[in-house]
């Protein structure tokens, strides 16, 4: 097993080579901005349908009402998409161009976005234009819009093909002329696609799109397709690759498409059978965090017989519970550890399959709800199934196979981890622990587990531990911090944090919270940026951006950053020590 983990580890810098390739990390960061219209929109659903389940419903009045806000939120989620990614995509691509030949997003934007409704909206008699293509249905065709946008805009500011005003004229001004005929250009050759194909397809881009992508959607809603999707998050978290980076961009239209295909089965009184969701994907497939981890932390607390593997356990049952599982995956460790190897694999691709089985053979209707992934896979699995009884039972069975599952490979480890702590030898252990710790970023880990007397505790901070902290050194001149998240709620919670605190112990730090993505704009007014643990993966790429302006930039991880939300003091000292 070691020797196969060993060959693996040999294709990792091709991997990681394909998981920052800008073309994925564009629809990723674009998808990433447009998470708060997903989530916003998932409430209406909750609302409108959960009620059912408990025998009560709505009039037709009262769903209409409800369903009007995701209607006009998510069922243009297309349309804004292709705004984002076009957005990612400019700023990953003004990277390579010189700073004094600069595209402009707003410009590329504009042009996505009027390309996307040229490909995927039809015309009326009455007027307007049917708005079918516009929400999840048309992600596909939001990306190439996108892609298609950025790189004429490239080509033509790279060639100098832009109209060039007089030095005297203001340069907002002289900007506007400048992207005229890239945008123009971008435009018509979308307008010309969509043409093509209407004469030879007989309908728009987006449903062609739709129509000729079916079977292999079909295809990867199978036992096979789900078994190389969700065994590949696994495998590449495995060897210390993002898995998502890879992955999800492949899926993402599938993954926020199919729950309101599922949705709208269901209402017609149909069978929601649509098993790629983005619920199957957090709560079924990364039940507790990748590699299906919910009940590992059980079982290393309640069955370990080593002190070591007990008391890891003990730390990271809290946070796995909400999907931030990365305690037991560098405390245990789980990953780059050839002993979990297969139950890490095996337990996510199991997961699913039960679920197929639960939704093609036993009927049950599939995730209709996009919901946040910090949901307790638990509570996750009753509100997006929209609490039926089945549902009740398949999480039952998922608890148990995923204890099946890992048991025999834990007792293997926990023998060898006891007899290591018996002999005194623990090598062994520090090797793996120091591989694990090359591959990824350990400090939550080491946050929330630390070592004291061959023990292992886990720490909690509340609120008269707080009181006992000491604040460090004041700083000589002011600090400004923008704090990163994904829809900038979780960064909201530490900005407020900080400036409570600032201004409690009267220190020179003001936070500000913002959304990845919409950071770019604003970097130069700051002096550290701080990442959520959301996008945490994006530190290599924002780096690049902070470092020419001398801006330090840190990450965190999960119980950090929660530690850092509830302690004032704490996170005072965090600024400080960050920005020395």
């Amino acid at each position: 097993m070691e020797k196969l983990v060993a060959r693996i580890e040999k294709h990792k810098p091709f991997f990681e080579k394909l998981s920052r390739n800008i073309y994925l990390r564009s629809i990723r960061d674009g998808f990433i901005a447009g998470m708060p219209v997903v989530l916003f929109s998932s409430l209406f659903i909750l609302i409108a349908f959960v009620p059912n389940a408990f025998g009560h419903e709505w009039s037709e009045e009262t769903v209409a009402m409800l369903m009007k806000p995701y209607n006009y939120s998510m069922g243009i989620l297309g349309f804004l998409v292709a705004g984002t990614t076009a957005k990612s995509f400019t700023d990953l691509r003004n990277r390579e161009m010189p700073k004094t030949n600069q595209m402009n997003f707003m410009s590329t934007m504009l042009a996505a976005m009027v390309g996307f409704l040229i490909l995927s909206a039809d015309s009326v008699e009455e007027g307007g234009f049917l708005s079918g293509f516009m929400g999840t249905k048309g992600l596909i065709t939001s990306f190439i819009a996108a892609f298609i946008t950025v790189n004429i805009y490239r080509f033509c500011f790279k060639r100098d093909i832009t109209i060039k005003l007089p030095s005297e004229v203001p340069p907002n001004i002289s900007k506007v002329f400048k992207d005229l005929i890239p945008f123009s250009i971008s435009v018509v050759v979308l307008y010309v696609i969509d043409i093509l194909v209407r004469n030879l397809s007989g309908t728009n881009v987006a449903e062609s799109i739709s129509l000729g992508l079916a079977p292999l959607f079909q295809a990867a809603d199978g036992y096979l397709g789900l078994t190389l999707i969700f065994g590949a998050y696994a495998f590449f978290w495995f060897i210390g690759i993002h898995g998502p980076s890879i992955v999800e961009p492949a899926i993402a239209a599938v993954l926020y498409s199919n729950p309101e295909i599922n949705l709208s089965l269901m209402q017609a009184g149909q069978h929601a059978d649509k098993v790629i969701t983005s619920g199957t994907q957090m709560f079924i497939v990364t039940m507790g965090g990748t590699g299906a981890t919910l009940v590992v932390p059980f079982i290393f607390m309640w069955l370990s017989k080593s002190k070591r593997n007990k008391a890891v356990g003990r730390a990271s049952v809290v946070p796995t519970f909400f999907g931030v599982n990365e305690p037991i995956l560098f405390g245990g460790p789980l990953v780059l550890n050839p002993v979990f190897f297969w139950p890490f694999i095996l337990a996510p691709i199991f997961n699913v399959w039960i679920f197929k089985f639960f939704v093609d053979t036993l009927g049950m209707n599939s995730f209709t709800a996009n919901l946040p992934w910090t949901t307790p896979a638990p509570l996750g699995i009753l509100l997006g199934l929209n609490f039926q009884f089945k549902a009740i039972i398949l999480m039952l069975v998922l608890i148990a196979v995923d204890t099946l599952v890992y048991y025999p490979f834990f007792k293997v480890y926990d023998k060898q981890i006891l007899e290591e702590e018996q002999k005194g030898n623990i090598e062994a252990s520090k090797e793996l622990d120091a591989k694990v710790k090359e591959n990824f970023d350990t400090r939550k880990a080491n946050d929330v587990i630390k070592t004291k007397n061959d023990a292992i505790t886990y720490e909690s901070k509340d609120k008269d531990s707080v009181k006992t902290g000491v604040v460090s050194d004041s700083l000589e001149k002011p600090v400004n911090v923008l704090v990163l998240c994904a829809g900038g709620g979780t960064s909201g919670l530490l900005s407020n944090a900080l400036n409570k605190a600032a201004e409690e112990y009267n220190e020179p730090i003001t936070a500000v919270a913002g959304s990845y993505g919409e950071h770019r704009d604003i970097l130069q007014d700051f002096d550290l940026v701080v990442l959520a643990p959301q996008v945490a993966s994006n530190y290599e790429d924002i780096k690049k951006e902070t470092d020419p302006l001398g801006i330090k930039l840190v990450k965190t991880e999960g119980s950090q950053y929660i530690s850092l939300v509830r302690d004032g003091i704490g996170s005072l000292n965090f600024v400080k020590e960050s920005v020395k």
